[in-house]
Formats: C-alpha cells, sequence, structure tokens
C-alpha cells in the first residue's frame, strides 16, 4: 500500500516524521535509485526500493516497537543532535536506544516525563493537538498566588491572539515568597506555563513534568529511563483513537 516517504521513514523508527520531511529536503533519500526532494511523494515498502542514506529500507525487517518514558534532567535537550554540542536526551540512554527520538518536547531548563520511541505513528498522534492529551506539571512560581489570578489561569489567559484552553492549577505548597502549583493541561503551545507565569506575574521558577496522560513518572529517578508497560501503550493509543 503507497504511502508517503516521509510517513514510512518513522514508522520503520529512522526519523520522527518532521526529521524525515528534512532528509527528503536535504536530498538524503532514494526511491528506485532515484533522489528524492519533494514531499508528498508516495512509495510502498513491499515493492519499491528505498533508501536512507544508502541505507535500505527492508519491509522484511520491520524493527520492534519501542516506547520509552525517561525522568529528563535540566540542562538537557529534547533534540537528537544539537549544533552547539549542549547534552541531549539521547545522551542519558544506552547505544542500543540511540535511534528513538523523542515525542513533543521539554524545555532545556524543564525537567521530567518525556516519551521516546521509534513508533512514528505513536508519537504524531500523541503529539497532536486534537487529540487534548493532558500533561500534569509540579511548578514553583515566585510569589504567593491569590485566588483571582488561579481563576484567570484555569479560565484560560490570551497567547499570541488566542486563549488558552481552560486548565485545573491547583496549589500545593505555600512558602513566604514562592507558590507550587500542579497545572495539567490539554494543550502545548511553546513554553505555555512560563509565559502564562510571566504574564500573570509569577515567573517559573522551577517546572516538572510528572505526568503524560496516565504514564506517571513515579520514583524514576532523574537521567533514567524505563519501557512503557504494555497496559500503559494499549491505553494512550485508547485515548488518541
Amino acid at each position: 500500500m503507497a504511502e508517503r516517504l516521509q510517513k514510512i521513514i518513522s514508522r520503520f523508527g529512522i526519523a520522527s516524521r518532521r526529521e524525515a520531511e528534512q532528509m527528503i529536503l536535504a536530498s538524503r533519500v532514494r526511491l528506485n535509485g532515484t533522489i528524492v526532494t519533494e514531499l508528498g511523494i508516495k512509495a510502498d515498502p513491499a515493492s519499491d526500493r528505498i533508501e536512507v542514506d544508502g541505507r535500505l529500507i527492508n519491509q522484511a525487517r520491520s524493527p520492534q516497537k519501542i516506547y520509552l518514558l525517561l525522568n529528563k534532567p535540566v540542562a538537557t535537550i529534547c533534540t537528537r543532535r544539537d549544533p552547539q554540542g549542549r547534552r541531549t536526551v539521547l545522551d542519558l540512554l544506552p547505544p542500543q536506544y540511540q535511534h528513538l527520538y523523542p515525542v513533543g518536547r521539554l524545555d532545556y531548563n524543564s525537567s521530567g516525563a518525556l516519551l521516546l520511541t521509534n513508533d512514528g505513528d505513536f508519537a504524531n498522534s500523541l503529539a497532536h493537538p486534537r487529540h487534548h492529551i493532558t500533561k500534569t506539571y509540579e511548578v514553583w512560581v515566585r510569589g504567593q498566588i491569590d485566588l483571582e489570578v488561579l481563576q484567570i489561569w484555569q479560565a484560560g489567559v490570551e497567547l499570541d491572539g488566542r486563549l488558552t484552553l481552560p486548565c485545573e492549577v491547583t496549589v500545593l505548597t505555600r512558602t513566604s515568597d514562592r507558590t507550587q502549583l500542579q497545572i495539567v493541561l490539554k494543550e502545548g503551545r511553546n513554553r505555555q506555563i512560563r509565559r502564562i507565569a510571566e504574564q500573570l506575574n509569577h515567573p517559573v521558577m522551577a517546572l516538572h513534568r510528572v505526568a503524560i496522560a496516565e504514564i506517571n513518572l513515579g520514583n524514576l529517578p532523574v537521567g533514567k529511563y524505563r519501557h512503557l508497560t504494555k497496559p500503559e501503550v494499549q491505553q494512550t493509543g485508547w485515548l488518541m483513537g
């Protein structure tokens, strides 16, 4: 069955769909011996010869699907490579998992739950905004937040000309000069929590993601990973379905 090249490359665990698109545009993909430089070209891995960086995609060797949960430390970026030489999340994994790619992102200075996989369909579906997959964060902000500010945050705040979706914001801890919040989002705009906190005059001091959907970090140490259980993969797939 014919499908877009970038989807095939992603499904075989070679790269995320976005990275596969960049590979095509960079003339790194051949279809039946011809370099492909345009997006939208379709192929059938069962009958077409598809090569990425000279390596043949073999339908008979479709890779085993892998799903990892990583407790990302701060000062680590969510990409496979960094031109500036900073530590990436792949540097925390053993060699047999260096081909995986992160699902979504966490800021360089944020920590917590991050999924990595070679299942392109799973990754793209999980990251798609239409599914409204919940993500839970524990966040320290500067100052003591009053009820009025909490209600504004919960109802939605204007970013880039449109309101954010309603969300759950609960106070966990208060001190004389800061507040710890639990925030549950159903969307993931760029630096959303940090930008809202800044706009409400309570800048973020620390941000840690503790769960993605029903997948929780639990006692997983910082910088360590574990495999998702079969029920976790199935349940997440059901939420996206």
